[in-house]
């Protein structure tokens, strides 16, 4: 005699896509309350294929914000963000004024991926609007698996197997943070979807190895233009309330400046890797 097969629960989430490859505005969820199994395990699906995921109209506070991070793996305090609340030290404020000090007018610079200078780079991270301006002040993400694919195929030879160093030092040696710069995989695949993508951060003055400065810079502009490229991102316009979860293993992120000296500002938390290994790509007639 079989056993009675249980259904399993309907869902009410619902995701629209925003763009073909990347960005998905998320409904049927209160990220007030903690997920139930299958709702988390949705949203991570969601955010796989989507890569950035939006949650409108949310008003979540910081505690509600680190439950709904920790529902996907461990937090990760960064060493120099200013905290906003130091009882809870996972919660990192990200002000308008202090980035655009450090980025000032390299526009070039604001194409990044968070903690790319660790060892083990953080794998999501969730951002929610504290004060915002009545207009501007933007986020863009970029489909890294997408301008891979999308590269010239002599560009992608040349990348193949490179090496990048992401130099986030003298900010660490400001707070005594002793790290040393490493090197990462130019092109990595993804842990989970098994995609092969750009992993380089342009605010981090990015070096190819095993080249002259002028060909790394050569490269890493050429780089940087695929990934200017609108048909590879999504754009948000934040609101009051909205909440942005993406995989930094699969998009790079770009805030817009262009909000004057409003104290714009939002509240970022990091999700530590979760042990899965990042292998390195390897060409298919090449040596295992």
């Amino acid at each position: 005699m079989f056993a009675e097969k249980i259904p399993r629960p309907a869902t009410a989430i619902r995701a629209t896509a925003l763009e073909p490859t990347i960005g998905a505005q998320i409904e049927g969820v209160d990220l007030r309350r903690p997920l139930d199994a299958h709702a988390r395990d949705e949203i991570r699906a969601l955010l796989l294929k989507h890569k950035v995921l939006f949650f409108r109209d949310q008003h979540i506070d910081t505690a509600q914000q680190l439950a709904f991070a920790r529902q996907f793996g461990e937090l990760y305090q960064h060493p120099t963000t200013q905290k906003q609340d130091h009882e809870r030290p996972n919660a990192h404020l990200i002000l308008g004024s202090e980035a655009r000090d450090r980025y000032g007018d390299a526009r070039k610079g604001r194409w990044h991926t968070d903690t790319s200078w660790m060892l083990k780079p953080t794998f999501g991270a969730v951002l929610r609007a504290v004060s915002l301006p009545e207009t501007g002040g933007d986020t863009l993400w970029a489909d890294t698996g997408l301008v891979y694919r999308s590269l010239p195929a002599a560009l992608r030879e040349r990348i193949d197997n490179a090496f990048v160093t992401h130099n986030f030092k003298p900010a660490l040696d400001k707070v005594g943070y002793n790290y040393p710069i490493l090197a990462h995989p130019l092109v990595r695949t993804h842990p989970e979807t098994g995609e092969d993508a750009l992993f380089i951060n342009f605010s981090m003055s990015p070096q190819i190895l095993g080249l002259s400065l002028e060909e790394s810079r050569e490269i890493v502009g050429l780089l940087l233009k695929e990934v200017s490229n609108p048909e590879y991102q999504v754009r948000f316009k934040w609101q009051a309330g909205d909440v942005a979860f993406w995989d930094n293993r699969g998009a790079l992120h770009y805030p817009v400046y262009n909000y004057g000296d409003f104290p714009r500002a939002m509240e970022r938390v990091l999700i530590a890797d979760d042990d899965i290994p990042h292998r390195r790509r390897v060409q298919p007639d090449s040596p295992q």
